[in-house]
């Protein structure tokens, strides 16, 4: 179904904003969107700029975005204020974190600070109280873990590489996603953000880091958001600083009497195979943008979660005979399909 024009969501605004302005309406621009089929748009009303919001209430979690959003001021995180929503219409007006995103500003000089400073949120974050959270909150449960691996023998295998798994083949991968289910809720859980990279995370001019899109949140693993930001879909670090980070961040836990203060091989195995869940789930959500959604820019994002996948499958082979299976499946059966592809040698 067709959105109104942005000009109602302009109109709506200023009825909120401005009632009582008058001249001209002020000019929209587009700011660039996400996966989703939320439209953004800045204007300039009144003397301060916004980002209205056109989020079609019938695809996406509007109030989620809010409670989420309240929840997270709440920790002391740098969420955009709320200024106005009409949830009937999926209008919102925020406030403009500007146009800066973390991945811009990465590299060998300023990572080690920035996702310091990223880390520090993960800990606002770790130290909520899960209690506290609505008892109708959404949990990273079996069921949603399960869902998102299955996207990936749909929608990558499939539909993008157009293989049919036989009964072998779908009993190995049922069993390395038992694995990793596994692996998952044995974790102590925190409120996971989802998509905690770098491109959700805004650098403010007071040294600030504003997150965005936090509307898919879930209590759920805690190395979840962790692996998200430091094994990044969009931005590649040495194995070994990865490690150090996480590591560093376990004692960051540890300190501080959080959830997930295990031993160091423990919380390293939990971050691993935690990332090999999501980065499974990635392949298939990419391929989904691309087929169904019409987002092809994803399909070059594809080289490097599949060079983690097959990495983090070959560190635990020699110790898990169902991640080894998957691991050689995936080499022999996939990887030279993938190579064959144009988005296959992107990166």
């Amino acid at each position: 179904m067709s959105r109104p024009p942005p000009g109602e969501l302009l109109n709506w605004a200023l009825s909120v904003l401005a009632p009582r302005a008058t001249g001209s309406a002020p000019a929209l621009s587009v700011v660039a969107g996400d996966a989703s089929n939320r439209r953004y748009f800045r204007a300039s009303i009144a003397g301060r700029s916004y980002i209205l919001v056109d989020a079609p209430p019938a695809t996406e979690k509007n109030q989620a975005f809010l409670a989420v959003r309240e929840l997270l001021a709440g920790a002391g995180v740098k969420v955009p204020a709320l200024y106005a929503a009409d949830l009937a219409r999926g209008y919102l007006a925020l406030e403009d974190l500007g146009d800066r995103l973390l991945l811009a500003e990465l590299d060998a000089g300023t990572v080690d600070a920035r996702y310091r400073a990223a880390m520090d949120l993960l800990l606002q974050v770790a130290a909520m109280d899960p209690s506290g959270l609505p008892a109708a909150f959404p949990r990273y449960d079996e069921a949603l873990l399960e869902e998102e691996l299955g996207r990936f023998p749909t929608w990558f295998v499939e539909s993008l590489l157009g293989q049919s798994l036989g009964a072998d083949e779908q009993r190995l991968l049922q069993a390395c996603s038992a694995r990793l289910v596994a692996s998952a809720l044995e974790q102590p859980r925190v409120l996971v953000h989802r998509d905690f990279h770098s491109r959700n995370l805004m650098p403010q001019d007071d040294g600030a880091l504003g997150v965005i899109d936090f509307q898919d949140a879930v209590l759920g693993p805690v190395t979840y958001d962790l692996v998200s930001l430091l094994r990044d879909c969009y931005i590649r670090w040495p194995a070994v600083q990865v490690q150090d980070w996480a590591l560093a961040y376990r004692q960051m836990l540890q300190a501080r009497g959080l959830p997930g203060a295990v031993d160091a091989p423990r919380f390293l195995r939990w971050f691993d195979l935690m990332g090999l869940q999501r980065h499974i789930k990635v392949l298939g959500t990419f391929a989904r943008l691309y087929l169904r959604d019409g987002k092809p820019a994803y399909l070059q994002d594809l080289p490097l979660v599949i060079q983690y996948v097959r990495e983090i499958a070959a560190k635990y082979a020699p110790e898990d005979p169902a991640l080894a299976e998957f691991h050689r499946w995936f080499d022999r059966r996939l990887a030279p399909l993938i190579a064959r592809q144009e988005w296959g040698a992107s990166r």
